[in-house]
């Protein structure tokens, strides 16, 4: 079966692996170089590189008549992040199948891992779907769930996930191959959530939402855009946290939202929030190094008592 394999970041990169490992991949769609660091120098995608250490030809335009020239049977699209016109699916006489890193129809969108940390959900998984007109919403051809525990960041479940989803594109393809693929299933439409894509300023810490969400955005925001807070108006990120549990014998839940009014031993240092305690365990200071919570709380004791936000604008 030959393959034209459509995807850019890094997650994307295990499935383009495990697809050349079972098919003839002819060819591999990616964005162009985008402009990177200091010297804004042109940086390719990880899977243009991955595709060049597989020796497989690149391409960064979606062109009907490239891609026929190439004869492929099927396009695998994995975090492309881009709708294609009828004229280039047409040119696949098996159509299109997509690796989308949740439980579809929950979470259709770009940023599905953030978003599944961000609801509190239980599980998320991996779906290959068809590659439909619109984002996310073709028929279902395989599933895998992941159970969560409430410990993952972005970064460690995209790794996870980004595993996963290879694994279930082998198979598949595997069976395709042998003329045996699963039947398509429609998706439910009215079980289906949306996720946008994330913007930086989302990641500044706004104290007066409950502890629970605030960790989770900890969590959800790591690798980007992190969760930043203030501290006599320098950048402070918020790296790792938990909510506190409450047994210092005492409401340690009312008070001004954004004051570290504690550094407990067991947990680090106590934030209040609009609902409960966030225990702070690793932060960073602007222009700093990233710091466990007593480092830090040696080096800087006055932040027991201190409010932490923009007091320009009295957060």
């Amino acid at each position: 079966m030959r393959v034209v394999f459509a995807g850019t970041p890094a997650l994307a990169v295990p499935a383009l692996q495990k697809a050349f490992s079972v098919c003839t991949v002819v060819g591999v769609l990616t964005t162009p170089d985008q402009p990177s660091g200091r010297g804004r120098a042109l940086v390719a995608s990880p899977v243009k590189e991955a595709a060049r250490e597989l020796g497989v030809p690149v391409f960064e335009r979606e062109t009907a008549d490239q891609v026929r020239e190439l004869a492929p049977d099927l396009l695998v699209v994995a975090a492309y992040g881009r709708i294609f016109k009828k004229a280039f699916l047409d040119a696949f006489p098996m159509g299109g199948i997509n690796v989308h890193p949740s439980l579809l129809p929950r979470h259709r969108g770009p940023s599905p891992i953030s978003a599944a940390i961000l609801g509190g959900d239980a599980q998320t998984g991996v779906t290959i779907q068809r590659v439909a007109m619109k984002f996310d919403t073709g028929d279902i051809l395989e599933q895998q769930v992941y159970p969560l525990h409430g410990d993952e960041t972005t970064a460690s479940l995209a790794v996870a996930l980004s595993a996963i989803g290879a694994d279930l594109l082998a198979a598949l393809l595997k069976k395709m191959q042998e003329g045996a693929a699963p039947p398509a299933r429609a998706q439910v439409e009215a079980h289906a959530t949306y996720c946008h894509l994330v913007k930086k300023e989302e990641g500044i810490i706004d104290w007066s939402e409950a502890a629970e969400v605030i960790e989770r955005k900890v969590r959800a925001f790591e690798p980007w855009p992190r969760s930043a807070t203030f501290i006599e108006e320098k950048n402070l990120l918020v790296l790792k946290s938990h909510v506190y549990p409450d047994t210092l014998g005492q409401d340690v839940s009312t008070g001004t939202p954004g004051t570290v009014f504690a550094a407990n031993d067991r947990h680090g240092l106590l934030v209040r929030t609009g609902k409960g305690v966030l225990a702070v365990e690793r932060l960073q200071l602007q222009f700093k190094k990233p710091m466990e919570w007593k480092a830090f709380w040696n080096g800087h004791p006055e932040i027991i008592g201190t409010r932490l936000g923009k007091q320009a604008e009295g957060i």
